[in-house]
């Protein structure tokens, strides 16, 4: 513990440090200076006790998002601003040996000066990320996109060709704070003209009565002819905060399960549902929690014992690393997966149909939008809501519309 205490100090001294080299080579009043540093030190200082002050007992707050984004906001410039010119330094001390053993410089004029122009290309840089953070704070978490995807199956029944399916994922409800952006989303889900909806799990971030002030939101999502369907997600175990009592973490987790009733729909607990139309049927397979590193509840093979192997299935399951490890090569033949859970890390950079990026890549083999093996596909839902950061950059919430069509994909 003490090796690492000391670890971190370092490293967070070393950013302070050249963090003020860059505003100390392009600000000169030493009042500007003075203030800087006391306002680091004082930024320093409230997530430090910020962070030491966490309550385990109660989970995220308002205030633990808050402090999430001020470290974001503070340090991520800074961070660029770091690696930037301790690339100039390490270039600097190469041209301090070149200097001194070939050209034989005197030691006062072996290292090269700080150059004012990388300070200010470092700064430059260091606002991109604190402007655009700054916006994904006020604009981005609610900017919420319809992104509408087709899916071919050359075994699809006759009946479902053309069948839409509407998506939504990781709700996190106790992160909201605009009721009229909210409102605004559920219109949005409402103005699809699809045949289902499925909800992936995530309906709070630890507490049943996060949700409570948003029931009557939720209950306008309009009736669906074939459906209203959910599973749980990680969150929804109440497995992030330390409870009292093993009763109260139960008590919570009925109350979690019996929420997603509350807003109508049919939570699937490692079971499945049959759907009929015009004389034919797909089976709706539904489990809990399977996470490479998250909570391991989900029983695919309880949940589709009773399932057909020749039953065009659609399969519900919240971590899209269940279906890399277990899914996609599993001999029943899932054809479509809907997850969730990833967010994008709320954090990305994306073109849609041309490019998409996000540290959620490094984590996740299936982080975002549509992936395929072998003619079995997953869909991961970049989720509606937000978690810890509360904001959204490049990778906005969404609402997903999936349309079956039968025959063979195009690539």
């Amino acid at each position: 513990m003490g090796f690492r205490f000391i670890f971190i100090a370092v490293i967070f001294l070393l950013i302070e440090a050249y963090a003020y080299q860059a505003f100390k080579t392009l600000i000169k009043p030493r009042w500007l200076l003075v203030s800087y540093i006391f306002v680091s030190i004082f930024l320093f200082a409230y997530l430090v006790y910020s962070f030491t002050q966490f309550d385990r007992s109660e989970g995220q707050t308002r205030h633990t998002m808050f402090v999430m984004a001020m470290m974001l906001l503070v340090y991520v410039p800074k961070i660029i601003v770091t690696i930037i010119l301790l690339g100039e330094d390490i270039f600097r001390l190469g041209a301090s040996f070149v200097n001194y053993f070939m050209y034989n410089a005197p030691r006062s004029e072996m290292m090269p000066n700080r150059r004012k122009f990388i300070s200010q290309v470092a700064l430059g840089l260091a606002a991109v990320p604190f402007l655009s953070l700054i916006y994904g704070i006020f604009e981005g978490k609610y900017n919420f996109k319809v992104i509408k995807q087709t899916v071919f199956f050359p075994d699809l029944p006759d009946a479902f060709d053309g069948f839409k399916i509407t998506q939504i994922s990781d709700v996190h409800s106790g992160s909201f704070d605009n009721a009229e952006k909210i409102n605004y989303a559920i219109d949005l889900i409402n103005e699809q003209d699809t045949d289902m909806i499925l909800f992936t799990g995530d309906i709070v971030n630890t507490h049943a009565t996060e949700m409570h002030p948003w029931l009557e939101t939720f209950n306008r999502i309009k009736g669906y002819k074939y459906g209203k369907f959910a599973v749980l997600g990680n969150h929804d175990y109440g497995e992030y905060v330390t409870w009292p009592t093993q009763a109260l973490k139960n008590e919570n987790f009925e109350g979690i399960k019996s929420l997603y009733g509350q807003i109508g729909f049919d939570l699937l607990l490692n079971e499945h549902r049959y759907v009929e139309k015009d004389g034919s049927k797909i089976a709706l397979v539904g489990v809990e929690n399977w996470g490479n590193n998250f909570k391991q509840a989900g029983d695919l093979n309880k949940a589709s014992q009773q399932v057909n192997q020749d039953d065009f299935k659609i399969l519900m399951s919240h971590d899209p690393s269940h279906w890399e490890y277990e899914i996609k090569e599993h001999p029943k033949n899932f054809h479509l997966t809907f997850s969730g859970h990833t967010h994008g890390m709320q954090f990305g950079i994306e073109i849609p149909g041309y490019f998409k990026w996000s540290l959620a890549e490094y984590i996740y083999k299936q982080w975002a939008g549509l992936y395929e093996n072998q003619g079995r596909y997953v869909y991961v839902n970049r989720g509606f809501g937000f978690h810890a950061y509360p904001g959204r950059v490049g990778i906005m919430p969404e609402i997903t519309v999936i349309e079956l069509k039968k025959g063979k994909n195009v690539t």
